[in-house]
Formats: structure tokens, sequence, C-alpha cells
């Protein structure tokens, strides 16, 4: 026989676009349309629903960037239609290629009923099935003219994603508002001849199966009468149906379908658009639950869930309805899918204990998985936190955009710093907006990893990024691969579901220890400098804000404020969502998240200030809080008391040029560049900076990664460096020395001080440079293969060589609060008060091996903020010479909650105290449930064991470990005085204290 793929290939092709799509709705009349435009941002639904419109019409345009216009579209059922489905076909000027990123709309009844979302890809709305013929139509739309910016043409600068510099030029244009007949038949005949056409793409030539598709099709096709499609669909239907009713081999990969919509809460659209997108795809779910019984849909996010019942009640109801039904289905367990990399100990803690709480207090489901399907790589410290937060399972998929090595499990493992576990699945569909098309069932299948041991995998099945969901004709596929020949097998499950047959079919799946690293979007470390800080001090407040509450709770009896810390602690959750606390997101959103910050900045300061007055008392003295978990200048961490005064540091003229700084416990010189050129610890006799080599090196690259502008940088930056060395000012200030510099079209100006064992360097960059990017260089005199960096409740250590490609790949890193790189008995810290990306390298010379930690201070990107990071910024940095990784955790809780002078003769006693540096206390607070409870949190830092004693304050009368949520996880003891302790290695505890 003849090969004819081709011809049949393309007929197909040519028929089904030209002929059978468009007859799907044979007839169609008009429909009335009226528009009013609501002034500046979105009106409530009752005050849309009332406003009067002017008359429109299709062709004409609306939508200023970021309005709402609020369509009124009427009409009556023809007569001759009775009996038939008539839908209203809504198309507010859609792009099909783009959903989620351009115009949406919500479709209400007169009453305020919401009926569906419209999308590109689902414009219509039932209005009769059948019809009677006569019936009046009445729906209301609320548009939104969300501009385009991520365009046919990708990463293009644009003013659109700030309010101040969109303009006002309408956006679309209404194409189309109809009342048509839906065909059934017709477009059932599509979903067939879709999933038999890219089924049949996907098998091979020689195959049997292939070839009796490809003659179906043909025999399909020859039975459409082109001039009367409708009348001649169920024929053309009947010679498809029994290559459709083959069903699948019995080693078929067997695909759980979830429905999913993934909805970033803010990127190319501000935080008050996602309310609505949210408000969209829900309606839209429970619309699509209603018409499928076999559909199941899950959504993450509880800060999402919790805009719907804030913001739209009437949606609430309905989702809550197909929530008890099981099929609506509460997922992730976290307050926002945030990023993981840069999240304190603590704020990730809370994700997990707001995002679960809501889900159990809403709906009494507490579930075991982890939803995080986009978020930018995974801390070696998060497998901890999931299982003390009481899950144990997590799902992703971002890693499988890894430009460098293919991650080698789909299923597998996943081992943290302190030896916990989370069972892992990375879908091997490689999308969370899997539309169920053949191709993407057959990569899935193909792509599997645990070949020969499993043979199942998810599919977050529907439209994402900016929402959407499902559609029905996803499901419509879904049902036809549900036992097909040739095809992986689809079932619609929940997540706990498909988690469920994973463990049980693979019970000993592989392990990977450390980290999940994303080796793509490394810049996320660094765009957007004030929204990083505005977290770090968030994070450092909210820190204080409790200890000191609690605090006076229990020594004076002050009121706790728990409704204001429980919201301050959900914005700055939201806030770490993953494309804000990332720097990805457009200019509106961190412009709001700058407000944001300053205003919980402001309330938390109030707090904390409160009560140290109330427990300060009256006097003439002044005392010292100390917030961080060590005792700092004789003041015992969480305590307050008169504190002693560091060694004072003296500063001469250096012979050579330029300043000596010297406190007795660490020497430093200063050149007339203003770089230095020795840190010497003098108890140790040991220089840290490297022979030949100068530290506080500012370097600046030029900074064009080949997409993603806001997200990557692309090793090739660091061919090209420039050194800035040329200072316009190197003088003393008191005992610091001051230094400034001029580059570009940007100023910074430094003040180096010597604080203790450290070099605080505090750095002011006045920004106004294009694509570049900013590090500030440390060449050390130590001979390090790996250095470590913080992480949450501990620490990571990564390779400073580049033996293999998953090495190599980590050219930038994320560190909290330090970098350590140290030989046997000695080594470097550098911490910082805000920063979180670095690169550690390896360097030879004449003097042996050294090693470069670079700091990365700003970027430039233009897109999707085309100011991104211009205007002035302060860091802080300090350098730490002799120090063990104790010494680097203990000066980056130093740099970060800076001591706070009170007025006040009342000395404070800590609540808790500890006995072993490396247990480091991260949480005082008063138990969520306002039983007046003290909740104790702390952790092994070091990486060791350890025996310690800790030490309440206060009468206790009942002690019990509990999870993160504050749930004992065993029996309560009656306990009186010191509590002993054994920790493993970065163990994490959380204890609960009764008071007597």
């Amino acid at each position: 026989m003849h090969d004819d793929r081709d011809l049949v290939e393309a007929r197909l092709r040519r028929v089904l676009n030209e002929r059978i799509r468009p007859a799907v709705y044979p007839e169609s009349v008009p429909l009335d349309v009226g528009v009013w435009h609501a002034p500046g941002e979105p009106v409530p639904v009752d005050e849309g629903l009332a406003a009067t419109p002017e008359p429109a019409a299709a062709g004409q345009v609306w939508g200023a960037p970021w309005g709402t216009s609020w369509f009124t579209v009427t009409g009556t059922v023809p007569r001759e239609w009775a009996g038939r489905t008539v839908e209203a076909l809504l198309d507010l000027g859609f792009d099909q290629n783009m959903p989620g990123f351009q115009c949406e709309g919500l479709v209400y009844l007169p009453d305020g009923t919401p009926v569906k979302g419209l999308h590109p890809r689902n414009q219509w709305v039932r209005v009769a099935a059948p019809a009677a013929g006569g019936e009046r139509v009445e729906l209301r739309v609320e548009a939104a003219a969300n501009p385009i910016i991520f365009g046919p043409v990708p990463f293009q600068p644009t003013p659109l994603g700030d309010r101040a510099t969109a303009g006002d030029e309408p956006q679309y244009r209404i194409a189309r508002m109809d009342l048509a007949v839906f065909d059934k038949t017709v477009w059932e005949l599509v979903m067939d001849l879709e999933v038999v056409g890219e089924l049949m793409h996907e098998l091979p030539v020689d195959g049997a199966r292939r070839w009796e598709l490809l003659r179906s099709v043909s025999r399909a096709l020859d039975a459409v009468d082109l001039q009367d499609v409708n009348a001649t669909a169920a024929a053309a239907r009947a010679e498809l149906a029994a290559v459709l009713a083959a069903p699948a081999v019995p080693s078929a990969h067997r695909i759980s379908a979830v429905g999913h919509a993934h909805i970033d809460s803010a990127w190319l659209w501000p935080l008050r658009e996602t309310v609505r997108k949210v408000a969209r795809t829900a309606a839209n779910m429970t619309a699509l639950l209603e018409d499928e019984p076999d559909f199941v849909f899950a959504m993450s996010q509880a800060q999402q869930w919790a805009w719907i019942k804030e913001h739209r009640p009437e949606v609430w109801a309905k989702v809550t309805k197909a929530v008890a039904t099981g099929r609506f289905v509460p997922a992730g367990g976290m307050w926002v899918e945030s990023d993981t990399n840069m999240p304190g100990s603590e704020a990730m803690a809370r994700q997990f204990v707001h995002g679960k709480r809501f889900f159990i207090d809403e709906f009494g489901i507490d579930n075991d998985e982890v939803w995080l399907p986009d978020t930018f790589g995974f801390a070696a410290g998060l497998p901890q936190i999931i299982r003390a937060a009481g899950s144990k399972r997590l799902l992703t998929q971002k890693i499988s955009w890894s430009q460098t090595n293919t991650f080698p499990h789909h299923t597998f493992l996943w081992e943290g710093i302190d030896g916990s576990r989370v069972f892992t699945h990375f879908p091997p569909v490689d999308t969370y907006n899997c539309s169920m098309t053949g191709r993407e069932l057959a990569h899935a299948a193909r792509n599997f990893r645990e070949k020969g041991v499993a043979r199942h995998s998810l599919a977050p099945t529907g439209l994402g990024d900016g929402g959407g969901g499902t559609t029905r004709e996803m499901v419509a596929k879904a049902a036809r691969v549900r036992d097909l020949e040739g095809s992986a097998a689809v079932t619609w499950e929940t997540p706990a579901a498909f988690f469920a047959k994973a463990e049980a079919e693979h019970p000993n799946p592989p392990v990977w220890v450390g980290e999940l690293y994303l080796e793509l979007h490394r810049a996320t470390l660094t765009s957007q400098a004030r929204t990083k800080q505005g977290n770090r001090r968030s994070e450092s407040l909210l820190r204080e804000a409790e200890l000191w509450a609690a605090t006076a709770a229990v020594r004076t009896g002050s009121a706790y404020p728990y409704a204001g810390l429980d919201r301050i602690w959900k914005t700055m959750l939201l806030h770490q969502f993953h494309d804000i606390l990332p720097g990805s997101s457009i200019a509106w959103v961190h412009q709001e998240a700058a407000k944001t910050y300053a205003a919980v900045a402001e309330e938390l300061t109030a707090i904390i200030e409160a009560a140290q007055r109330a427990l300060a008392g009256e006097g003439t003295g002044t005392l010292v809080f100390n917030a961080a978990p060590h005792t700092r200048h004789g003041v015992a961490a969480g305590a307050a008391a008169p504190a002693s005064a560091e060694p004072a540091a003296a500063a001469r003229p250096r012979a050579e040029g330029g300043y000596v700084l010297d406190n007795g416990v660490l020497r430093v010189e200063i050149d007339t560049r203003g770089l230095v050129v020795s840190a010497c610890d003098l108890a140790a006799g040991r220089e840290a900076v490297a022979p030949g080599r100068a530290a506080n090196l500012l370097q600046l690259h030029p900074d064009l990664p080949n997409k993603w502008d806001a997200w990557d940088v692309d090793e090739f930056y660091r061919a090209t460096a420039t050194d800035l060395t040329e200072a316009d000012e190197v003088s003393l200030d008191g005992g610091s020395v001051r230094v400034t510099r001029s580059f570009g079209s940007s100023r910074v100006r430094q003040l180096l001080t010597l604080s203790g064992r450290r070099l605080d360097i505090e750095t002011e960059v006045d920004w106004h440079e294009t694509e570049k990017f900013l590090k500030l260089a440390f060449p050390l005199d130590v001979h390090a293969d790996r250095y470590a960096s913080e992480s949450q409740y501990g620490h990571v250590f990564r390779a400073t060589h580049t033996n293999t490609s998953w090495e190599a790949a980590k050219f930038e890193a994320c560190n909290h609060r330090f970098v350590h790189v140290g030989e046997p008995g000695w080594g470097v810290a550098l911490v910082n008060d805000s920063t979180y990306g670095h690169d550690v390298t390896r360097d030879v010379g004449g003097s042996g091996t050294t090693t470069v930690v670079r700091v990365s201070l700003l970027r430039a990107p233009r897109f999707p903020d085309p100011e991104t990071d211009q205007g002035r910024h302060r860091f802080r940095h300090a350098l730490v010479p002799g120090a063990e990784i104790g010494d680097a955790v203990r000066e980056g809780y130093f740099v970060n909650l800076p001591e706070r002078r009170v007025p006040g003769d009342t000395p404070v006693a800590p609540l808790v105290s500890v006995d072993d540096d490396a247990v480091v206390v991260t949480a005082v607070k008063l138990a969520d449930d306002e039983s007046g409870d003290v909740i104790v949190r702390f952790h092994e830092a070091g990486g060791g064991r350890t025996r310690a004693t800790l030490t309440p304050g206060f009468p206790v009368a009942e002690v019990v470990a509990t999870d993160l949520l504050e749930r004992p996880i065993e029996e309560p003891r009656r306990h009186e005085g010191p509590i002993p302790v054994t920790l493993r290695p970065f163990q994490l505890v959380t204890l609960r204290m009764k008071r007597a």
C-alpha cells in the first residue's frame, strides 16, 4: 500500500479547521450589547450590576490598561431553535494563544449569581439545553482589560506594568457577542478527530496501530459532507468508534489527571487582579464540576481561597458546596505557593501553619501533599519543615526546566539536611498546564524514569499562570483516553489518590539528598533588592514582636496582639509568593510591596516598643534588649539589661597610604583605593585576604541573559568584568573609613567599621545602570573544596569546584544570613542583612589555593519592570575572620537583629534560655489558640549532635512537643525546672509550655 500519511494528515488539518470546527455553531444571532466603564479601580459587584450601560457593538474598542468594563448582553432565543442547545458566545477581543495573559471576564446573572469565567479558550455560556424558543437572555460580564505584558515577542520592555505609565489607550476590540446553536454531535466529532489525530502522530510509523488510526480518519473524512457537516457528523463519528473503543494495553502508563489552574498570586498583574482571577477560575471550575461527574479539580494557596471568601461570597458559596462533594480539593497546605530558597526558617514554617490551618478550620481537611509546581528550586531544609507540619508528600515539575542536567527521577524520596524524607513526584508530562493533548500524554509516558518499577504519574490539567483552569474539551479528551490502545490511560483523581497509588507501587524509591537546585532563574536571588530587603526586615521584626510581646504578656500581663500578628504574618507570607519575593513581577507589584513592607515595619515596631516599654519600667537608666539567640555584650538572648562596651577601634594612617583599623581583636588595612588589602585575626595570627588580592572589591558585569530578563543570569556574564577600583574619596569618619566611588551613572558610598571580631561594611548605592550586574568580592586566603551557606534551620554545603556539570551549574546560589568557608580549625564568614545571591569559586596562584566569595548586590533588567532597582539602596555586610560555623550563625543574627536601647531600670530575664550556642531558638511566642501557653521553637544549628538544657524563665506546669501547628505529637508531661534536650544534626523541635 502506498504511504499516503502526509496526504491524509494534511486533509485532516484543513477539514477540521475550515469545515468541522466552524460547524459546531451552525446558526447564530447577535446579542444587544451595552457597556459601562468603571472609573479607576474595580468596583463592588453590586455597583457594577447597577450601573447604566451605554450602547456598544462588535468592532468597538474598549478597555484602558487595567480598567474594568461591565458589559450587559441581552437577546431572545429564536423560536425556530426550540429543542436545540443554545449558548452565548462572548468574545471580548481575545487572542486564542494567550489565555490568562490578557482580558478576562466573569459572567453574572442580573441578580448577581455568578455563572462562569471567560477567557480565550472558554468563551461560551450555556443558555438553554434544550431551548423552548423565545427565552429572554440577559447576562452581565465584569471584564478586566489586563494589558498584554508578555507579548508575542517576549521579554520586550513595556510601560504597561506600571499604572502611572500604562496610559489610557483602549487595549481590546469587541469581537463577537452572539447567541448560537451548539451542535454537540459536531463538537464530539471534533474531540474524536483531535484525539485520534494527535495519538496517531505519537505512534511509530512501522506500528499497525498508527495505520489503523490513519485509515479510520480517512473514512471519517469521507463520511463528512463538507456542504452539510451537521447532518453527516454522526456518520463520521461512527467511522471512528471502533478505533476509539480499542482498550489500552495492560502495560500502558497510568496518568492521574488533576484539574488545575496555576494562578500566580501576582506576576504580570497586581494582587488586586489576582483576587478576580481566582474568582473567575473558581466559578468556571464549579460549573464544570456540575457538568462533568468524573472531573476532579484541586486548588492550592489558602490565601486565594481566603480572597474568594472575603471578596466574592457568591462564588464562595459555590466553592464550599463543591468541596463537600470531594471533587473540589484544597491542595498544598501552604498560604501561597512561595519561593522556598529565600524565606527564613520561621517564615517557611508559617507558610504551612497558616495554610494548613485555613483548610482545617474551613473544611476539616488536613492534606498530606505539598503542591509547588512552579517554585524556582527547593531548599535542603524544606523536607524537615514539611514533616514538622504534618505533611509527607511533595509535587513539583519546575526542576524539569533545568538547562544543564536532567534530573534522574520522577518519583523518589527527597532527604533534607536533618535526614527527614518526603515522598516526591515530578510529573513527567513536564508542565503544570497540561491540556490532554496526545503529544503531552505520549511525552509523559516516554519520559517517565521509573519504568519497570512504577506505572503512575500525575498530570496537572488546565490553563494556568493567569488562571482559567480545565476546559470541557480537556475533559472530553481525557474521557477518550481513559482506556485507549496506544495512549497512556487517564483517570481523574485527587492528589491524595494518586500519591496513595504511587507509594503502593513503589515502596522502595530512590533517594535524593540535599537541595533541589533549579538550573535556571538564578537571578531571582538578586532582582528587586527592595522587595528582598523588605522581606528580611519583616522576618526580623516579626521575631522581635513575638518575643517581646510574649515576654511582656508573661512578665507584666500585657495583652498579646494575637489578631495583629496573625494578619501581619499572612501579609508577609503573601509577599513571599514565587514571583514577588524573587523580583519577577511588574513594577506595580513591587511598588505596592514596598508600601506594604513600610506599613508592616511601622506596625511591628509599635508592637515591639510597647512591649519593651512595659518591660523596662520607669527609671533613668538604659536597658539593651537583645532579640538575638545568643548572648551579646553581656546581655543574654531574649533578655534586657545594661550592656558592656565592646573594644574600641583605633584608626590610623597606613604607611603605604590609606588607613588601618585595629581593636585588638581584628586589624584591617584599607588602601588608597578603599579596598581591604588585609584583615588579620590577631588571636590566630592569620590573614583572611588572599595574597596579592583586595577585598571589598565592587565588580560590574554586563547582564543580558538570553531570555527571562528578571529571572536569569547566564554564566557567560562572567566573561566580562570591570573592577571598580577608582575612589572619589577615602577618608576617616571617626573610628571608621568612608569610601566614595562613581561609575557609569551611579555612585557608591561605603562605611567600614570594626565591631568586635567583625569588619562591618555599610554600602549605599545610588543605582542608575541598565542591564548590569553589581557584585561585591572577597578573595580569601582559605583552601576549601566546599563552603556552607545558611538555609532554613541549618546550612547546606556546596562545592567550590566544578568537577561535574551538577556543580558547575550552581554558579549562583542562595544563602540566608551567612556564607562560610573554612579549613580545619579556622575559617571566614561573610554575613549580610538582606542579600541572598552569591557565588563562590576557587583560585590558584603562587601561594596556593584560595577562595573568592562574591555577594550579588544589584541588577538592572528591563523586563517585566523596565526600571528595576533604579535609585538608592543600602546594604550591610560583615567579614568575620577566624569564624567557625557557630560564629557565622551568631554574627548573622547579630547583624540582622540590632540591639534596641530603651529607657528604664528593670532588667528583663529571658522567657527561655539554652546553655549551648549550637541550639538556636528561632521563635518564642504565645500559642495561636490564645490559651496563653508559651511556644518555643529551636534547632541544632551546627550540623552535629548535642545535649543541652533549656530553662524556662517562668513556672511551667506541663510541657509537650508539638508539630508546627502547635498540636501535640507526644503525651504531655508535667515538668518543673530545666528541660534536658538531645538533638540530632539540624533537628527542629517545637515545645508547648503550659504556665503554672
